[in-house]
């Protein structure tokens, strides 16, 4: 569907890259080895996005680093539409709605860091029938065309290992819905 309105691919991996998770910084070299795609075709899409202000810069060393710009007013927008176009929606929406213990969802793996692997990493606490769960899941996966791929903690649990790591995003927060 995105790719329908967006026809570049270098730029659809950008915006997965960055506004998926705001914490994803990267350079030049590196986004063309992650992409498998030339240092001018990223250039000239990177140029684009921080014209528009929609990344900022910072050097590091001889590196020009990029990250999302969070406070641009289209940010949280284009971060919706990235988590619509990956089909989070469509996993977390109707688990929200039917799981009343449900605490903390957090997407984890590649497309924590804005990688488009086909393979969707979720880490769900609260206190979940996780048959019910599995259920879920697998009418959603038929839904999006993706793999969704899950574990569970309860709340105690995950206290005790909630990681700072910028390979966490938070999706969903709330008590007891």
């Amino acid at each position: 569907m995105l790719e329908t309105l967006i026809s570049s691919r270098t730029r659809l991996k950008l915006l997965l890259k960055f506004f998926l998770n705001p914490r994803s910084t990267a350079y030049l070299r590196g986004l063309a080895d992650e992409f498998n795609e030339s240092t001018n075709a990223i250039r000239l899409e990177l140029n684009r996005f921080e014209g528009a202000g929609m990344l900022v810069t910072e050097s590091q060393g001889n590196k020009k680093v990029y990250k999302a710009n969070n406070s641009h007013p289209l940010f949280y927008d284009l971060q919706k539409i990235i988590l619509k176009y990956i089909g989070i929606d469509q996993v977390i929406d109707p688990i929200i709605s039917r799981m009343g213990h449900l605490e903390k969802v957090y997407l984890v793996g590649d497309y924590a860091i804005g990688k488009d692997t086909g393979i969707i990493d979720l880490v769900f606490v609260g206190d979940i029938d996780k048959k019910y769960l599995l259920s879920l899941v697998i009418k959603a996966e038929t839904l999006i065309s993706r793999k969704v791929r899950f574990i569970t903690y309860k709340n105690e649990e995950w206290i005790k290992q909630e990681p700072n790591s910028g390979n966490y995003l938070l999706l969903w927060e709330g008590k007891n819905l």
